[in-house]
């Protein structure tokens, strides 16, 4: 008699422990990932800011233009045209905004110079024709 309780007591602690076993895997295979990826997803829309090149979760492609936080509402520029969407709407930051404004200075200098290379080149290409042209009719003539 003692023994089949002894034997009930067990059946009832393993099966106890069968399903804290289970919740406990449940919660590290299924909602552990899940939050991290929500804090993950709140993180990234807490650091969005005006020029950040963005996809919304329909796919659409485009640069916030303005964000409103009262509204919750993001304005996206998507090729001249101005689109607003909710602020759950945004899937993926693909590019952030440039933090330097001296940035395009840089580039503008940049473009400066490889324009300047690029007139000095056409201008060696000239002189070296019209020297070419001259070498030929002075052998033409002799």
């Amino acid at each position: 008699m003692l023994s089949n309780l002894v034997v009930a007591a067990a059946s009832q602690y393993s099966t106890l422990i069968i399903l804290v076993v289970f919740l406990a895997l449940m919660y590290f295979l299924m909602l552990r990932p899940q939050q991290k990826q929500q804090k993950k997803h709140r993180d990234m829309m807490s650091d969005l800011k005006k020029g950040d090149h963005v996809i919304t979760i329909g796919r659409l492609h485009g640069v916030i233009d303005e964000i409103n936080q009262a509204d919750k509402t993001v304005t996206l520029d998507c090729d001249g045209i101005y689109l607003v969407f909710d602020l759950r709407a945004i899937a993926q930051v693909t590019a952030q905004a440039p933090q330097a404004v001296t940035a395009p200075a840089a580039e503008e200098a940049a473009k400066d110079d490889a324009k300047d290379t690029a007139e000095e080149a056409a201008d060696d290409s000239t002189d070296d024709s019209a020297k070419a042209d001259d070498d030929s009719t002075t052998n033409e003539t002799k």
